[in-house]
């Protein structure tokens, strides 16, 4: 599995396993359990996703050293800027978690209140100072949100998860995010199923059958060729290594190409800058 250096020396592996709308359920545990068996070593997760506990119990189960699974929960909640209840909040993580720390914290969502972010962003960087965050992001975060944060932060997001597949790829933001040191995770690389679907499928069928691999495992790959983090998410144990075998494709020039001519920019989640409380 490769791995990705963030800017303080942190690695993340590139392919993970992404948890939303998974439950907690024994069910969800031993799928998670099943995937860090299968070779997963990052799993993604958070507060709105209501499965931290889930998350906890398959790492304790799995006998896996805590330092070799890297685990990403996001932070729901702003408090209107309570700085001990958003202190609060994240501490209530890890203890659902049941772990001293998480290898990456994010904020969930942009608010429409600036000021919110900024004392968010404040207890994150208390708690990365303290150790129990070993980096610090933000997740949905447009261009603009990533320059106004650059304004105050003592340290800077170190990733931004959003949305990207291969209708809406992300190309700009990916860009600047690297200009600033900053890595994109990608979810819903599948678009909610819509790669399946008229407009992408068979360009993507078609590079797949050149390598052998899957429409799912192209997406996968062209993602992580960008060094992009890609969190596909699946409960089906054939899927979790299907996914996980996309480490092997290797896509060539025109491939990539191929798939960037497939750009609609079209989301299938919520735009951050017009989000609801509860975007999902």
């Amino acid at each position: 599995m490769r791995n990705i250096t963030l800017k303080n020396g942190v690695q993340i592996p590139i392919l993970g396993l992404g948890t939303l709308q998974a439950d907690k359920s024994q069910s969800q545990v031993e799928m998670i359990l099943t995937a860090l068996k299968m070779g997963y070593r990052h799993i993604d997760t958070a507060q709105m996703y209501l499965n931290e506990e889930s998350v906890g119990e398959a790492i304790r189960q799995s006998g896996i050293k805590r330092s070799e699974i890297f685990v990403t929960t996001k932070q729901k909640d702003y408090f209107n800027g309570d700085k001990t209840a958003i202190r609060a909040g994240i501490i209530a993580s890890l203890n659902r978690l049941g772990l001293d720390y998480v290898d990456l914290l994010l904020i969930h969502w942009p608010h429409h209140q600036p000021q919110y972010i900024k004392t968010t962003w404040e207890v994150f960087e208390e708690l990365y100072q303290e150790g129990k965050l070993k980096a610090i992001g933000v997740s949905n975060f447009k261009i603009h949100h990533l320059i106004d944060i650059a304004t105050y932060a003592k340290v800077m997001p170190m990733v931004n998860q959003v949305e990207v597949h291969p209708g809406l790829q992300q190309e700009p933001l990916r860009k600047y995010c690297a200009s600033i040191g900053v890595y994109l995770t990608a979810y819903g690389p599948f678009m909610k199923s819509r790669i399946f679907g008229e407009h992408y499928q068979p360009e993507l069928q078609r590079i797949g059958d050149k390598h052998q691999a899957s429409i799912a495992q192209v997406v996968l790959a062209w993602g992580m060729k960008r060094d992009i983090i890609m969190i596909p998410k699946s409960a089906n144990e054939n899927r979790l290594k299907e996914n996980l075998d996309s480490i092997n494709v290797v896509l060539d020039d025109q491939d990539m190409l191929d798939i960037q001519n497939l750009n609609k920019g079209h989301r299938v989640y919520t735009d951050p800058d017009n989000n609801p409380s509860f975007p999902y």
